[in-house]
């Protein structure tokens, strides 16, 4: 090769060195930059210069030009990203479930400096007193005063749980947001990338870094599946569902329900819709829910990865009551934290209220029966008494005495029958009265006994004291017939009812704990590991910058030999 020709190679060095020391000091300057990738410098062969060539040999007589600095590729492992990403989804399903049922058992182990089971019991000791001596005012009036101060605490458990619910929906709300503006960023970062390694040689590693945090926060809220194709765009799915691909995303619908304010999340390109008569689309989600919670919770079947599914599961999609037990409805709502916590303490709340009214029942001469009515039409089985304002235990309109009354409706409705004797009939056992539930949101304590507790009275007609009603209210404090669900075979009384229900809260949320913290330590496993491939380390980066130094001024050394040479030569033939 020529003098002039090695200056090639000697120049190649020069640039190649000076651009691998850039390379280094941009991944120092970034050592502590959040989701920054190392970057690591190629270089190959420039080019050849063939000398001569001779079939008989195995390689043709070449020198090289020198060296090209390639690209700078970022180190990363695609294996260790999609075990990281799926990781740290279930890691933060479990801790959204965590927190949750901390919230719960914080709703229901304190209200306002006092917990409620001292309100159960503050109602399980007026009994006791009633007890001692039935035709005492005060035991009446303390027994009145209790329930109203059960039913008014309930009420606020209650309503704290609700509330919560609408806390979830809000955040519910938010991370949708959150989500599809992601994915308007994954669109704009695949775009930029597009155009900057169109020319194939640059690369823009610094923009991927910002798509890799995007899937990384992505992945933290649902579960995703993701690939790059040949032009250096990535394409996104959702729970199976396209979500960023090619050149739309795909943005999660949010169908506002005008009853309960929750949002049902959907997928609009999958779900059928009409034009309104104000030109707006109104949608059914039906098929096309971006989730299906009719699924198991469970970590085989990958359905427990992602933070807004545990929002959706914890919050449900109704505020439940009794009747999602009581109803075989069960199932659709055990998975529901907040859900299961509503039904079942509106299970005690419903239990302790109609028992009660139905101990004062019996002792009205309510009985169970058919009543052929006035229309011709028949009434079957029904709690029924006939209107008897002279009656035990009877309000002036005769109806029979209830300390727990309905908001919406009456407890008894009134019927004449097919010989026109009048009787109070049971509401909810009345056709239509769907709304005529003793749920803890319905339930008042009644006005009546409100302004004039002794009309309980406890009085007999023949002056002795009803010490049997008295004891029955007693007794039905300490019946073990009682179980928070179907799933729990454990019998219960009204006064362990609700610490067994704390108890099973605290129990989960202990469970879902024990989950995260070891889901914490497989999550921080995989990140260690991924840090060892993707992250800066110093010590590395100074060996490469000593390296390359050392090549700079190698390369500089045999310029200046050539150079020298040169100039040596010149000088001779001058002479």
């Amino acid at each position: 090769m020529s003098l002039m020709g090695s200056l090639y190679i000697g120049s190649s060095g020069l640039q190649t060195s000076q651009n691998a020391l850039n390379t280094v000091a941009h991944n120092l300057s970034n050592v502590d930059t959040t989701g920054y990738t190392r970057q690591q410098v190629q270089q190959s062969d420039r080019s050849y210069l063939t000398l001569s060539t001779n079939p008989s040999s195995v390689n043709n007589k070449q020198t090289g030009m020198g060296v090209i600095y390639s690209r700078v590729k970022q180190v990363r492992d695609y294996f260790l990203d999609k075990t990281f990403r799926k990781e740290s989804g279930r890691s933060m399903f479990y801790e959204v479930s965590t927190e949750v049922l901390e919230e719960a058992e914080s709703l229901l182990g304190e209200l306002e400096g006092e917990a409620f089971e001292n309100t159960i019991q503050d109602l399980w000791t007026a009994v006791q007193e009633l007890a001692k001596d039935p035709c005492s005012s005060v035991a009446q009036g303390l027994l009145v005063q209790r329930a109203s101060e059960f039913v008014e605490r309930a009420s606020s458990v209650y309503d704290g749980l609700s509330s919560y619910q609408d806390n979830l929906n809000a955040q519910i709300k938010q991370q949708v947001d959150k989500i599809n503006a992601y994915g308007q960023q994954l669109l704009a970062l695949n775009d930029q990338i597009r155009a900057i390694e169109s020319g194939g040689i640059e690369k823009a590693n610094d923009l991927r870094d910002t798509r890799n945090l995007i899937l990384d926060e992505l992945a933290e809220l649902v579960d995703i599946t993701y690939a790059e194709d040949v032009y250096g765009s990535v394409s996104v799915k959702i729970e199976g569902v396209d979500f960023v691909n090619g050149s739309t995303c795909y943005e999660i619908g949010m169908d506002l329900d005008e009853v309960t304010g929750f949002y049902t999340l959907f997928w609009p390109q999958n779900a059928s819709y009409y034009i309104n008569d104000e030109g707006v689309r109104v949608y059914n989600t039906d098929g096309a829910e971006v989730f299906d919670l009719t699924r198991e919770i469970s970590t085989d079947l990958n359905t427990d990865i992602g933070g807004l599914k545990a929002m959706l599961w914890a919050r449900g999609d109704h505020r439940a009551d009794y009747t999602d037990i009581t109803g075989g409805n069960y199932d659709s709502i055990s998975q529901s934290i907040i859900m299961n916590l509503q039904a079942e303490f509106d299970q005690l709340i419903h239990s302790v209220a109609t028992k009660i009214n139905g101990i004062l029942e019996n002792a009205a001469g309510v009985v169970t029966g058919d009543i052929v009515l006035a229309d011709g039409s028949i009434l079957e089985n029904v709690k029924y008494c006939e209107a008897d304002s002279n009656g035990y235990m009877r309000n002036e309109d005769g109806s029979p005495i209830q300390i727990f009354d309905k908001i919406t409706t009456d407890s008894y409705t009134k019927v004449t029958d097919v010989n026109g004797v009048e009787y109070w009939v049971y509401a909810e056992e009345v056709a239509g009265k769907t709304d005529s539930l003793y749920s803890v949101k319905n339930l008042q304590i009644s006005a009546e006994l409100m302004q004039n507790p002794s009309k309980l009275s406890f009085r007999l007609e023949d002056g002795s004291e009803d010490t049997e009603t008295a004891e029955a209210l007693k007794a039905a404090f300490t019946e073990e017939i009682y179980t928070l669900n179907p799933n729990v075979k454990k019998k219960t009384t009204f006064i362990n009812y609700y610490s067994d229900l704390v108890a099973q809260v605290a129990n989960t949320g202990y469970v879902y704990s024990s989950i995260y913290d070891n889901q914490c330590d497989t999550v921080e496993a995989v990140q260690n590991a991924r840090e060892q491939v993707i992250g800066v380390s110093s010590d590395d980066e100074l060996a490469s910058m000593i390296k390359f130094q050392n090549a700079y001024n190698a390369s500089s050394r045999y310029i200046n030999v050539i150079s020298e040479m040169l100039e040596h030569i010149i000088s001779t033939l001058g002479v």
